[in-house]
C-alpha cells in the first residue's frame, strides 16, 4: 500500500479484548478542539455493537495503533443517509501520528476495499471551525454534497 519502503504499512485490524483499551485511549491524544469534532473511540465502539450496519476497525502503522475508522453500511439510524450509501461514520488519527500521511493511507485503503465491493461513493460529515477535519477531507477530494447531518456539513467522494 505504501510507496515508501521506510514508511510503515497502514492496515486495518479487528479490535479485540487485548487491544480495545489502547484503541479507546487514542481519543485522549487529540487536542481539545478535535475532541469536540469526533466522539471518543469508546463511544464509537459501543455504538457499533448496537448497530446492525456498523463496520469498524483499528488503524495500524505496522504494529503501532494510530487510529480508528467506522462505517455505517446501511440506514439503521435517523442520520438521513440513504440505505444504499456507505457513510464514513467515525474517523480519527491519534494526535502524534497526524500530518504523517497515515490518515490519507487509511482512506486510500478503505477506498480500495470499497471498490472491491463495487462501491464508488463515500459520504461523510464534519463540523466546521477550530479542530475541524474539513481541510483533510477536501484535500482528499471530498466535496460538499448539499446535505447536513445534525449540525455537520455533508461531504461526498466519488471514486
Amino acid at each position: 500500500m505504501t510507496e515508501n519502503p521506510l514508511q510503515p504499512e497502514v492496515h486495518f485490524r479487528n479490535i479485540d479484548d487485548d487491544t480495545v483499551l489502547e484503541i479507546c485511549d487514542l481519543s485522549h491524544t487529540l487536542s481539545p478542539a478535535q475532541r469536540k469534532m469526533v466522539a471518543d473511540n469508546s463511544v464509537s465502539i459501543a455504538q457499533a455493537y448496537f448497530s446492525k450496519n456498523a463496520w469498524f476497525r483499528a488503524i495500524y502503522a505496522d504494529d503501532a495503533p494510530v487510529g480508528f475508522i467506522m462505517l455505517d453500511l446501511g440506514s439503521d439510524n435517523d442520520d438521513g443517509v440513504d440505505g444504499n450509501s456507505v457513510y464514513l461514520w467515525r474517523f480519527m488519527i491519534a494526535g502524534s501520528y497526524q500530518g504523517k500521511g497515515y490518515g490519507k493511507q487509511a482512506i486510500e485503503l478503505l477506498l480500495k476495499h470499497l471498490k472491491g465491493q463495487g462501491i464508488h461513493e463515500l459520504i461523510t460529515s464534519c463540523g466546521e471551525g477550530e479542530g475541524s477535519p474539513i481541510g483533510f477531507y477536501t484535500g482528499l477530494g471530498f466535496v460538499p454534497n448539499g446535505e447536513t447531518y445534525g449540525d455537520e456539513i455533508g461531504l461526498i467522494l466519488k471514486f
